[in-house]
């Protein structure tokens, strides 16, 4: 350590200049691998998204997902993606996207009426990434640019099903939507939202009947356990230097998100009849 702050004192103001810079964007690159948003919460219809298997198996992996959920019986399911590989992904934490799957009479393009499962989504701006917008689509486009042919799913109780099917149909909806987004939002609080804290949100409008966002808020810090956003400190801090899409301007403390896992655990402790369970691709 002496010799590297002997080397900074000695060296000129210019040079000095080069190496910290260096050091910097070294520190963002490989900060910024696990946590940039880039895969995390984007709509592939927007473009930028890395297609890894053919259409017709991504296709056929929807309609497996889709009949799994008829076969409950489900009307609103929450629906979880896999955007990127495992290895990429903080300690902890599995999927990168979550949505509701509410059960629909979708129009095809030729005008035929046929039933199916709509997609309702947070979905991150391809142009802006610190922003986001609530986007409808369907299981072939939610399961488009996956890295991992796998869905999590959450069938919550059926009185929750129709409570969330009376908000996600109401304007409420669209006024729990905060548009500042970071991939690792606290739920805990206001300023920043990502897919998963406006899934928990939306679920708390239903169970409490309320759109009354500081009431939701405290209901979440008082029943909700946020996971640990298990990333180094300072790989956390170039991350968010250096991507839009992350910001720590809403994490006073310890960095905690909301994910899918933390949402089943919830409900499956606060909502009796809810269950959750992974749908993956046939070998």
């Amino acid at each position: 350590m002496k010799a590297i702050t002997g080397f900074f004192l000695c060296a000129s103001a210019s040079l000095r200049f080069k190496w910290f810079f260096a050091a910097l964007f070294f520190l963002a690159a490989v900060a910024a691998t696990p946590v940039q948003a880039q895969g995390f919460s984007g709509d592939s219809r927007q473009g930028g998204a890395t297609i890894s298997f053919a259409p017709e198996t991504i296709i056929r992996f929807s309609k497996k997902v889709e009949k799994a959920l008829a076969a409950k019986g489900a009307r609103v399911a929450i629906l979880a993606r896999m955007g990127r590989p495992l290895s990429e992904l903080p300690e902890g934490m599995h999927f990168t996207h979550a949505a509701f799957a509410v059960y629909s009479e979708i129009t095809t393009r030729d005008g035929r009426k046929i039933p199916g499962y709509a997609l309702h989504n947070l979905y991150q701006n391809a142009t802006r990434p610190d922003t986001s917008s609530l986007v409808q689509d369907y299981p072939v486009d939610f399961f488009a640019g996956v890295a991992v042919l796998e869905a999590g799913v959450i069938i919550p109780s059926p009185e929750l099903q129709q409570r969330l099917l009376a908000v996600i149909t109401s304007p409420s909806y669209q006024a729990l939507h905060e548009p500042q987004y970071s991939a690792i939002a606290n739920p805990y609080n206001l300023g920043r939202q990502n897919c998963t804290e406006f899934v928990l949100d939306v679920v708390n409008a239903a169970i409490y009947q309320t759109d009354d966002i500081r009431k939701i808020k405290s209901a979440e810090k008082q029943y909700f356990k946020a996971q640990k956003v298990n990333i180094s400190p300072l790989k956390l801090m170039f991350g968010a230097m250096f991507t839009s899409e992350v910001s720590l301007a809403d994490q006073p403390g310890e960095p905690v998100t909301a994910t899918f896992e933390a949402i089943s655990a919830y409900l499956a402790r606060y909502d009796q009849g809810s269950e959750s369970f992974i749908v993956r691709m046939d070998r």
